[in-house]
């Protein structure tokens, strides 16, 4: 489909809530996915949320599967999605954003989570999510509150850049939660 530009912070569309997809099975809803999937792979990220792409709708896709080779890099798209957590437990993790470039910071999120939303054919999709995958659907999810993970920091002071090398490791970050020598 279309590569999408990505809205940046600051962008009013980022700190709105987003409103609910009336019919996930209407063809401007699948083709804003194909869209929005294209732009998520464009810019190499593993999710992504429609107001990021200044469309203000309640639609998100990310990857589920991190660590299974390039073909196990299926997207799911979830209309109207909602997550609740599974326990009390939160995991710190670094988080980066499309559309706030080159920035990256720990997140405390929930570590275990129950999500659930509307796919485009209209059936319910839930899932459990643990590590990685419940942090990015936390992440979208926030994105469709007019949250960013910034908020999220509980010390603002961590905020880094995203190609700063880690000095006792030698390692620079590639990914959500991944390093690369």
């Amino acid at each position: 489909m279309t590569v999408r530009e990505i809205a940046r912070l600051g962008e009013a569309v980022l700190r709105e809530r987003a409103e609910a997809v009336l019919d996930p099975t209407a063809p401007e809803i699948a083709a804003l996915a194909l869209d929005m999937i294209d732009t998520m792979i464009e810019a190499d990220g593993i999710g992504l949320a429609a107001p990021q792409v200044r469309v203000p709708l309640r639609v998100i896709v990310f990857y589920d599967r991190f660590d299974e080779g390039e073909d196990a890099h299926v997207p799911i798209v979830l209309c109207n999605p909602y997550f609740e957590p599974l326990d009390d437990a939160l995991e710190t993790g670094e988080e980066g954003c499309l559309s706030i470039p080159g920035l990256r910071g720990p997140v405390p999120r929930f570590a275990r989570i129950r999500y659930s939303g509307l796919d485009l054919d209209g059936e319910q999709v839930e899932a459990e999510a643990e590590g990685l995958h419940a942090r990015v659907v936390q992440h979208e999810i926030d994105h469709l509150d007019g949250v960013v993970y910034l908020e999220r920091m509980e010390d603002v002071g961590a905020l880094a850049f995203s190609d700063i090398r880690n000095i006792s490791t030698g390692e620079r970050p590639t990914g959500e939660g991944e390093t690369q020598p």
